[in-house]
């Protein structure tokens, strides 16, 4: 398996391309210009990719500006935990917050659930259920490549933040310490924000996890 990431939007939202034996996944539409759409569009022909899903970690205004866009290209709608569907029924109001015009995405597949599987090329992920960032945060977790996209959920150095709709720092937490930590020090993070990292090095250094953590 491959994994391509993208950094678009003000706010340097990380969008991913996993793709094998010609079968590939977006995970978050966060591309929100024309330039941006197209290299997605660009990568996905490059490579000879047929596209199988696309998925959202959840439904923050960051994570959904290229959902209209992405679903109408690829013929298909975005999936996410049914738990953040109202995020993108208000997504006009979230982007009013920030000034920002926003069209609600026209279509989304709310189905999606802990241990759910998602399936591409001779690929497999499992799906976790990691809320506290928001209600319907959830993680996809590639075990044998030793690899989880956690969303805005764990970052290199940081947390999710917790004070927008719903969000909880205790269930948060508890979504990195059941869910996360638990997969094992080598597993490499893809968040949604910021560099890849390892369950490891987050464990050990990130000063919101580490304290009273046996190294």
């Amino acid at each position: 398996m491959e994994i391509r990431s993208f950094t678009f939007n003000p706010f340097q939202t990380n969008c991913f391309i996993a793709h094998d034996q010609g079968e590939a996944v977006i995970v978050d539409a966060a591309s929100s210009t024309p330039i941006e759409h197209a290299e997605i569009e660009q990568y996905v022909e490059e490579n000879q990719l047929q596209v199988k899903h696309l998925l959202l970690t959840h439904g923050h205004i960051d994570h959904i500006f290229g959902c209209t866009h992405l679903s109408e290209r690829f013929g298909m709608p975005f999936k996410l935990h049914a738990e953040d569907v109202p995020l993108l029924e208000r997504a006009e109001d979230q982007a009013a917050m920030f000034g920002i015009p926003l069209d609600r995405p026209k279509e989304v597949d709310g189905s999606i659930e802990e241990g759910d599987e998602v399936q591409f090329g001779g690929v497999t992920w499992r799906v976790l259920h990691t809320p506290g960032h928001s209600p319907g945060s959830i993680a996809f977790y590639d075990e044998a490549a030793r690899v989880v996209l956690s969303g805005d959920v764990l970052f290199a150095g940081s947390i999710g933040r917790t004070d927008l709709w719903k969000g909880s720092l205790p269930i948060l937490m508890e979504s990195i310490f059941q869910k996360l930590l638990p997969l094992g020090d080598d597993v490499r993070v893809y968040s949604g924000h910021g560099p890849v990292t390892t369950v490891k090095e987050e464990r050990r250094h990130n000063p919101f996890l580490n304290e009273g953590m046996p190294l």
